[in-house]
C-alpha cells in the first residue's frame, strides 16, 4: 500500500504538530521551509530548503505530493492558481486562502453571506480616517493594513489623525474598524474535509498580552449555550460559504450587548485550538491532516470538563529543559509541548496545556508551569 505525501509549505510549529499528527496514520510529509532550522525542518525528513515566494520553487516542491497545505497564509494567490492548474490539488484552494491573506475581501466577503463583523471600510489617507471616525462614534479607530499582519503586527489603534500616518507609510490598503466595546475575545474552530463535512469544536476563551495569545480556556466559561451554538454555526456556515477545506479558525469579539462579531480568520491550524492536542478527542491537527487527504473527520468533543492552554514565551532564561523536573514532579498531569525554537525574550517557543474537573486548579496549574518554563516563577 502507498500513504499519501502531504505538501506542507512553511516550517513553523504548526507544520511540526501537523506533521506529528500524520505519524500515527502513516501518512508522509514533504517540507517547504525557509531554513533548516525551523521548527518543522527539524523533525520531518523530506525537507526542501526553499522561498515559497518564487513559482519555480514552488512546483518543484509539489512535485510527488498528492496535495498542498499550509501552515501560513502567505503564499501569493496567483502561485497557488497556478499550480491548480498543474493538477496539483491545494488545500484550502486559493478561492478561500485569500479571505485570510486579505483582510479587506475578507470583510467585504463575510458583509455578503450576512456574518456580522465590526463597522468597517478601507480608507486612504489619514483624512479618511478621520472621516470614518466622523461617520460613528468618533476616535479611537481600529487600523489594519490589509495583508501581512499577525500577533498585533500591522495592526493600530489611534486616537486622532496625526496618529493615522503611520499604517500608511507600508504603501499596502488599510482597513479601518470601530473599536469593538467587547468583554472578551472568543475562537470558534472547525474543519472542513473537500466533500463537505465538517464538525465544529467548543467555543474558547482567548486571552491576548500584548497583542499575543497568551491564555485558552476551553470551552469558554460563563458562555450563553444559545451564543455558543450560534458562534460554532456562524463559523461552519463560513467554512461553507468560502469552500475552506481544512482548518478555519474564526477569532471572534464578545459585546457587551450579547453579540458576537467576528474579528479575523485563519485557515490553518490556529493557536487557540492547541488545548485539542491533549483536550479533545480528535486534535485540531489530526482533523486537518484527516480534511486535507478528504478521510473521514474525527470526534472534535472534549475529554474533560476543561481544559487550559497557556503559551511559553522567550525570557532571559532560555535553559528551559532543566524547568521540567519541578514542573513535572509538580503537575504529572501537565503535558509540555516545545517547539525546538531559540530562546528570545517575547517568541512563542512552546505551549501547556493542563486538564480537569476545577477551572481554577487547571488555570493555576498551567500559568505556574509556563512562568516556571520561562523563568518568571521560581518556585
Amino acid at each position: 500500500m502507498t500513504f499519501p505525501v502531504v505538501g506542507m509549505v512553511g516550517g513553523g510549529q504548526l507544520a511540526r504538530m501537523t506533521h506529528e499528527a500524520g505519524i500515527p496514520l502513516g501518512i508522509r510529509f514533504k517540507l517547504l521551509s525557509d531554513t533548516p532550522q525551523d521548527s518543522a525542518a527539524q523533525v520531518v525528513s523530506d525537507v526542501v530548503i526553499g522561498d515559497y515566494r518564487d513559482l519555480d520553487t514552488l512546483r518543484e516542491f509539489a512535485r510527488g505530493c498528492d496535495v498542498i497545505t499550509f501552515d501560513h497564509e502567505h503564499v501569493p494567490t496567483e502561485h497557488l492558481r497556478a499550480l491548480e492548474a498543474d493538477g496539483i490539488p491545494v488545500r484550502p484552494g486559493p478561492d478561500a486562502l485569500v479571505h485570510a491573506q486579505d483582510k479587506g475581501v475578507m470583510r467585504a466577503r463575510l458583509d455578503a453571506i450576512g456574518i456580522p463583523c465590526p463597522r468597517h471600510r478601507i480608507v486612504s489617507d489619514p483624512e479618511d480616517v478621520a472621516r470614518f471616525a466622523a461617520e460613528g462614534d468618533g476616535f479611537p479607530v481600529v487600523l489594519k493594513t490589509v495583508r501581512g499582519g499577525y500577533d498585533g503586527k500591522g495592526v493600530w489603534v489611534v486616537a486622532s489623525v496625526e496618529e493615522a500616518a503611520d499604517p500608511f507609510r507600508a504603501g499596502v490598503p488599510v482597513l479601518a474598524e470601530e473599536k469593538v466595546d467587547y468583554v472578551r475575545e472568543l475562537a470558534a474552530n472547525v474543519v472542513r474535509s473537500p466533500h463537505g463535512q465538517a464538525v465544529a469544536y467548543p467555543v474558547v476563551e482567548s486571552q491576548q498580552v500584548g497583542g499575543v495569545c497568551d491564555t485558552v480556556i476551553a470551552p469558554a466559561p460563563d458562555l450563553d449555550e444559545d451564543l455558543a451554538l450560534h458562534a460554532e454555526r456562524m463559523a461552519l456556515t463560513i467554512a461553507k460559504e468560502l469552500g475552506v477545506v481544512g482548518h478555519l479558525a474564526v477569532e471572534l469579539f464578545q459585546t457587551r450587548d450579547g453579540r458576537v462579531l467576528v474579528n479575523e480568520l485563519a485557515m490553518r491550524p490556529h493557536n487557540s485550538g492547541h488545548w485539542t492536542q491533549d483536550g479533545a478527542i480528535t486534535s485540531q491537527f489530526a482533523n486537518h491532516v484527516r480534511a486535507v487527504l478528504d478521510l473521514p473527520l474525527g470526534d472534535p468533543r472534549p475529554r474533560a470538563k476543561w481544559t487550559v492552554m497557556v503559551n511559553v514565551l522567550g525570557g532571559d532564561y532560555p535553559d528551559m529543559y532543566s524547568a521540567y523536573l519541578h514542573c513535572m514532579a509538580r503537575d504529572p498531569k501537565l503535558k509540555i509541548h516545545m517547539y525546538g525554537k531559540d530562546v528570545k525574550p517575547g517568541r512563542k517557543v512552546g505551549h501547556v496545556n493542563t486538564y480537569g474537573d476545577d477551572l481554577d486548579d487547571v488555570l493555576e496549574r498551567a500559568r505556574h508551569a509556563a512562568g516556571y518554563l520561562r523563568g518568571t516563577i521560581t518556585e
